[in-house]
């Protein structure tokens, strides 16, 4: 199991490996809860995520649950779930959905970056086909959709259901957050509805 010396910050590990490397490094961390784990081009990422990045993963995951049953859009909240094309790609997101009904792949992946990857991140997601990407980073969100020629940054989501979800109030209560989550949820609630 690994231990932590430090919970207020993210720690990363990155090692060398294969593909089977990267599965017996996913069994031995299972009973290590918060251990994120991603593969690609033979590199193995192995986060701890710190507190403030929970934080932040958990409220994106509310406003966005919150908005999508304000709306009446059926969706599946899969989380930080395993998404993977075997021997190529392995990618744990902090938070994903799948619109409409549960697939292999989520319609969206987001990420809390505090160490490192963010748009690096993308390639990874690219090989797993998933059709928009969301990274909350130094206080603002980037949002990617996937086109045939690979990612384009927008202004908005454009997946359905989600395009009529204002970035800049889920930006700003993201901020609120950060001090008072009570009063985030407060505005952010009561702006959609």
């Amino acid at each position: 199991m690994v231990q932590l010396q430090d919970r207020t910050t993210d720690q990363l590990l990155t090692l060398p490996g294969t593909w089977e490397g990267f599965k017996l490094v996913r069994q031995g961390l299972q009973d290590s809860p918060g251990a994120k784990l991603s593969f690609y081009e033979g590199v193995i990422e192995i986060l701890m995520p710190g507190e403030a990045h929970e934080l932040f993963a958990h409220m994106i995951g509310y406003f966005v649950t919150t908005f999508l049953a304000e709306k009446g859009i059926l969706f599946v909240p899969t989380r930080s779930k395993d998404q993977e094309r075997e021997g190529v790609a392995a990618v744990q997101a902090d938070e994903s959905y799948c619109l409409g009904r549960a697939k292999p792949i989520p319609d969206l992946s987001i990420e809390v970056v505090f160490t490192s990857g963010g748009v690096d991140k993308l390639a990874r997601y690219l090989a797993l086909g998933v059709p928009e990407v969301w990274f909350w980073q130094d206080g603002t969100l980037a949002l990617y959709h996937l086109r045939a020629e690979g990612y384009e940054q927008i202004v908005r989501s454009e997946l359905p259901g989600l395009e009529n979800l204002d970035i800049e109030l889920l930006k700003r209560c993201l901020l609120i957050a950060e001090t008072d989550t009570v009063e985030a949820i407060r505005v952010f609630r009561s702006a959609i509805s």
